[in-house]
């Protein structure tokens, strides 16, 4: 077990409550990403989502985990909270994150993951397109919040930390390669405008 408490929790999240919900929407035909909220005062966590784009094209995974949040916590201040998305959000998952008032949010796969590992390139096309941004271009630091890829977390750890944190974070990669490889094979059945 890791001692380095914020990156052994944020993988744990995404093992454990995220990844199971990603299956189930996975086998009903939505795509691979999913987020969650926890609390920074002592990493519990708050409601994990993943998306549900079959339902609305919309409801990528972290604005479908914002809806749940304020359908289920409204009373909950975003200034105390933390942001985990399992991909690097898209244009429209920035905005939403920006919206809701998060000053930080955490991501395990970078958008070139996204396009390269998953097959699903459109977040950076939208990027490109409108507005003119390389993957990954945007102000990872800005007035409105912070950006941690969980990948720099695990590289800042101790050395003592990092051979389970990678071993956690290779283990997690092939789940969602299975889970990706499940939704190419049947994307073609779903209604999702840019599946």
């Amino acid at each position: 077990m890791s001692t380095d408490p914020l990156a052994d929790r944020l993988l744990s999240v995404i093992e454990s409550d995220i990844l199971p919900l990603t299956q189930k929407g996975v086998a009903a035909g939505n795509k691979v990403f999913g987020a969650a909220i926890l609390r920074k005062s002592d990493l519990s966590l708050v409601v994990a989502e993943t998306n549900n784009e079959t339902e609305n094209p919309l409801w990528h995974g972290e604005v479908h985990t914002l809806k749940r949040f304020y359908e289920r916590q409204p009373a909950l201040a975003t200034k105390d909270l933390i942001f985990l998305s399992t991909h690097e959000p898209c244009s429209m998952c920035l905005s939403a994150i920006t919206w809701a008032g998060f000053d930080n949010f955490y991501y395990f796969f970078s958008h070139v993951d996204s396009r390269d590992s998953f097959a699903i390139p459109h977040d950076l096309v939208i990027l490109k397109e409108v507005f003119r941004l390389e993957p990954g271009g945007y102000a990872r630091q800005n007035a409105f919040w912070r950006s941690v890829a969980i990948a720099d977390l695990i590289a800042a750890a101790d050395e003592a930390d990092r051979p389970d944190l990678k071993a956690r974070d290779a283990r997690i990669r092939r789940r969602y390669q299975d889970l990706s490889d499940t939704y190419q094979s049947g994307k073609t059945g779903n209604a999702i405008p840019l599946a």
